[in-house]
């Protein structure tokens, strides 16, 4: 198993680079980061990922852009890869996410990994000025504008949303840039099948493969190999290793986590009772219990 720190909605921006250091030395294999291209004062949307229908971070939380972050962290890195997960192309213009994307994979060696969702905070679409009920087609366009875009193509484009003719982008990433789907509406799941992974949801292990088999499924539907897809989870129970044979049986070898925060799904504590979580110090005594516990377990 393969295993990204997630660092979002870290309140302390100058904690990040060590976070990202400490991870890599810790065995990690990547780190993801979050988007909101702005939060909304005032939220009615529920959040589909809890029973109480409220965000389980603070909402004073800063949100600094994705790209410019997963630069920085990999300019002071080595190998760690770096992921969105997810950002929110839908809420901006293709060549505002080709040429994003392709910046952060030059400067960082091809470590990038684009993690998009369609999203779920309506206020936020209805900020931005784009039109919440047809987010899941528009990301779609964008994310086929953006691969001819990263392979050099001068692209010409007639679409629902978007239409121009001859550009290019430059700079070009300096390889192929995977593009992973969050979410797990029929809609969200079917995107994920026909792009290169899946960013799982907090769910049991009996739950995530069920979900991983529907999407290979759905890729043999759409003509598409069962290899070069990656599913990345984040499970709501303890992962033992009798369960991490298991997922990997099933092709997911890869998983997201968060060590020292408190979430609606946690259900192991890697930070000893009553400590500060905003010290860089309590984070990463987390990431090291994490990775002496459940990462070097095997050796």
């Amino acid at each position: 198993m393969r295993f990204w720190l997630s660092i979002m909605a870290v309140p302390e921006l100058d904690q990040m680079i060590a976070l990202a250091q400490h991870a890599e030395s810790c065995g990690f294999h990547g780190v993801t980061y979050a988007d909101h291209l702005i939060m909304p004062a005032s939220i009615k949307t529920p959040y589909p990922y809890t029973e109480s229908g409220e965000i389980f971070w603070p909402m004073d939380a800063p949100w600094p852009d994705p790209w410019i972050t997963l630069t920085l962290l990999g300019a002071e890195t080595r190998e760690l890869r770096l992921a969105t997960n997810i950002y929110l192309a839908a809420l901006r213009d293709p060549f505002t996410v080709a040429r994003a994307v392709a910046t952060a994979s030059a400067y960082t060696s091809g470590r990038v990994i684009c993690g998009v969702s369609a999203g779920w905070l309506k206020e936020e679409y209805d900020a931005a000025g784009v039109d919440f009920k047809s987010r899941g087609r528009r990301l779609d366009e964008i994310l086929a504008i953006c691969r001819r875009l990263w392979v050099g193509e001068t692209v010409s484009h007639d679409g629902e949303f978007f239409r121009f003719d001859a550009v290019l982008l430059r700079p070009l990433p300096p390889g192929p840039v995977p593009i992973w789907v969050g979410g797990k509406s029929a809609p969200a799941l079917r995107r994920a099948a026909a792009n290169d992974g899946w960013l799982g949801l907090p769910a049991t292990v009996d739950d995530t493969i069920a979900i991983v088999q529907h999407l290979q499924a759905l890729r043999t539907e759409m003509g598409l190999p069962a290899s070069g897809f990656s599913p990345v989870i984040s499970l709501i129970e303890p992962l033992l290793e009798s369960s991490e044979e298991r997922l990997a049986g099933h092709g997911i070898n890869d998983m997201v986590v968060i060590p020292w925060m408190p979430t609606p799904w946690e259900m192991e504590s890697y930070v000893a009772e009553g400590s500060d979580i905003s010290q860089l110090s309590v984070k990463k005594d987390a990431i090291s219990r994490f990775a002496d516990r459940v990462i070097h377990r095997r050796h």
